[in-house]
């Protein structure tokens, strides 16, 4: 969990622009580097647990505003979650490529450092914004809120939040999204949702991608999927191919799908 592996300590930015949390300075807001005698290694367990409860309690509250705004103005948010490598950015490039301008949409990118997947995603045609999270390893529903401020999102839109790659923390952070994505590449190990099941019981839906790949690898597709349902039972999953275009029409179906029945909610919003 965050309180111990060392997540927070150095300082964040969105945009390029530091963030101090729940307080402004110099007109902009800030999220402060934590303390090192603010971590609670010497602690005792309750501590600890006490500590855990009290971040995510904040952070569910965030969660919960960000969720009413998405709500209330027909917006489909997705939370796509993996480990480092698994092909996120090439998918979300992919992804605003098939659309073509169809769907307004615009992404949040999460990464410690660089603005390089943030540069890919405009450059593919689609607004974004980089949060830059330091040494924090996932990103958190303060943060999302404030860069989706930044962006001025249209109604009826699809926003893509690409996490940092960590199949940890981010299991645990909601973010005020409509669904964690988990994207697992065949490229890893079958038994992932075996060794991080956290993540792949949060998560509704698993994109098993680079299936392109297969023909040239030692991996069981079928048996990732097993695991992943002995985990999950109620776990969607798409076999795709960002390279190949396989299972790309069942998974923008699956998002459009998604972001009719946002704008028919907001509908019935009073």
């Amino acid at each position: 969990m965050c309180t111990t592996c060392g997540c927070g300590i150095g300082q964040a930015l969105i945009g390029g622009h530091a963030l101090q949390r729940s307080r402004q300075h110099g007109g902009q807001m800030h999220f402060r580097a934590r303390e090192a005698n603010e971590h609670v290694a010497d602690a005792g367990a309750s501590r600890i647990v006490k500590l855990e409860q009290d971040i995510l309690a904040k952070n569910n509250g965030y969660a919960d505003a960000n969720r009413r705004y998405l709500s209330e103005q027909g917006i489909f948010a997705l939370n796509l979650v993996s480990s480092p490598g698994s092909g996120k950015t090439t998918l979300l490039v992919k992804t605003i490529a098939a659309l073509n301008g169809a769907q307004p949409l615009a992404v949040i990118e999460g990464d410690q450092q660089t603005d390089n997947d943030a540069a890919r995603i405009r450059s593919a045609g689609a607004p974004a914004i980089q949060i830059n999270t330091g040494k924090g390893c996932h990103l958190d529903a303060q943060m999302v809120g404030q860069a989706m401020q930044q962006l001025g999102l249209q109604d009826g839109s699809l926003l893509l939040i690409e996490n940092v790659g960590n199949l940890v923390c981010p299991a645990s952070f909601d973010l005020g999204e409509a669904h964690k994505v988990v994207i697992l590449s065949v490229t890893e190990g079958e038994d992932k949702p075996l060794k991080y099941p956290d993540m792949f019981r949060a998560a509704d839906i698993m994109l098993l991608n680079k299936c392109d790949l297969l023909p040239h690898l030692v991996f069981d597709a079928d048996l990732a999927i097993e695991y992943a349902r002995r985990i999950n039972p109620q776990l969607q999953v798409i076999r795709i191919s960002a390279t190949s275009g396989e299972g790309m029409a069942e998974w923008l179906g699956w998002v459009k799908d998604g972001c009719r029945n946002a704008v028919a909610a907001k509908q019935h919003i009073v």
